[in-house]
């Protein structure tokens, strides 16, 4: 194992920019990307926390306060800095790609990779931490479901503009890390 890490840090040693990891809420951008990080020896960012470090509030508390105009606004302020981040990993909010240029600047400052899993896995994994998300908050299995196949069908065109695309519906999160440096490898060598 340790040779593999060594190897896929030899790979990326000249990579000077981040990765960002897009997909539906719960596809496991923090997960993945927290692995993905260390098996390159890379900073890893959650886009949600440092804008909650940023701004003193939780993104309930933004969406609550504030609503979700302003949110996205300052989510686009956190995506255009951190194109300055260098060698990260950074995992970003569900609906990053979908708002203002955001797709665009990290295809041109990053590698984005799009985390594709399907609405009924999606399902399994938010029903219980949906209280805490502000745009599932209160809703039933079936709304949820409902919910998550309505929003994918309008997201997926800006997830799809990905450099990558990896379908981890059935993959464990070191499977998909796996998987992902490979293609990321073949796609750069």
């Amino acid at each position: 194992m340790r040779r593999k890490r060594t190897t896929a840090r030899c790979q990326f040693f000249n990579m000077r920019y981040p990765i960002y990891l897009t997909g539906f809420m719960g596809s496991g951008k923090s997960t993945f990307g927290r692995l993905l990080a260390r098996e390159l020896d890379f900073k890893f960012i959650d886009l949600d926390k440092y804008i909650e470090t940023q701004e003193g509030k939780s993104i309930s508390e933004i969406f609550a306060r504030y609503g979700e105009e302003t949110f996205r606004e300052v989510e686009r302020l956190a995506v255009h800095e951190s194109t300055k981040s260098g060698k990260a990993v950074i995992a970003t909010g569900g609906g990053v790609p979908c708002h203002f240029d955001n797709m665009e600047v990290m295809n041109k400052y990053g590698l984005t990779i799009y985390l594709k899993v399907s609405p009924e896995a999606l399902t399994d994994r938010l029903m219980p931490a949906r209280e805490h998300r502000p745009l599932i908050a209160g809703k039933t299995r079936d709304e949820l479901l409902a919910f998550i196949k309505t929003t994918l069908q309008q997201r997926t065109p800006f997830y799809e503009m990905a450099t990558l695309t990896a379908d981890t519906t059935s993959l464990s999160p070191e499977d998909s890390v796996r998987i992902v440096l490979q293609a990321v490898q073949s796609n750069h060598t």
